[in-house]
């Protein structure tokens, strides 16, 4: 599904499609080791495999993706998406990254997530969302639980990070909160 079409917002945010001008936003991202161990992401994007990705997302029928901006500057602060949507189940996984560090605790993530769930149990009529977290990630474990996922297992050593393996914590979410 392309999200290129989409746009939603709320008082604080503004989710919309990705495009080329979001490149240099995801690259930078990818480059900061802090957001990286947090989101369990080995090295970082080039341009040219930022590039690959946005081409992926906007072809692959299964996946929607969107940059989350500032509704107040306009600001780049982050992307959210549904990957491995499985229309035949309504299933999918969920992921989300606040890129940039001065809009950490300050509500943009809640009002995007918010949006994400609307959009993903009302529009899609998917049934099940699914994300990994770090176990390190006790705040992304602490924020999901607030939105009402539910720890359902772990995968035990799924990630190596500084010669020290973690375990993901697997939450899911079914519609009808």
């Amino acid at each position: 599904m392309n999200s290129a079409k989409f746009y939603l917002e709320t008082p604080k945010v503004i989710l919309r499609g990705l495009d080329l001008s979001d490149l240099d936003h995801l690259v930078k991202w990818s480059a900061d080791p802090e957001i990286r161990h947090l989101t369990a992401e080995t090295q970082p994007l080039t341009r040219k495999t930022a590039a690959d990705f946005l081409k992926t997302v906007k072809t692959d029928q299964n996946r929607v993706w969107f940059m989350i901006l500032d509704k107040a500057t306009g600001k780049p602060i982050g992307e959210c998406g549904l990957l491995k949507i499985f229309h035949p189940w309504k299933t999918a996984d969920l992921t989300m990254i606040i890129g940039e560090k001065e809009f950490w605790g300050k509500g943009h993530s809640d009002e995007a997530m918010g949006l994400l769930l609307d959009f993903a149990f009302n529009s899609l009529k998917l049934h099940r969302l699914s994300v990994g977290v770090l176990e390190t990630n006790e705040r992304a474990i602490r924020f999901y639980e607030r939105f009402g996922f539910k720890e359902e297992g772990r995968q035990r050593d799924g990630y190596l990070s500084n010669g020290k393996y973690h375990d993901f914590v697997m939450m899911s979410l079914l519609g009808g909160r």
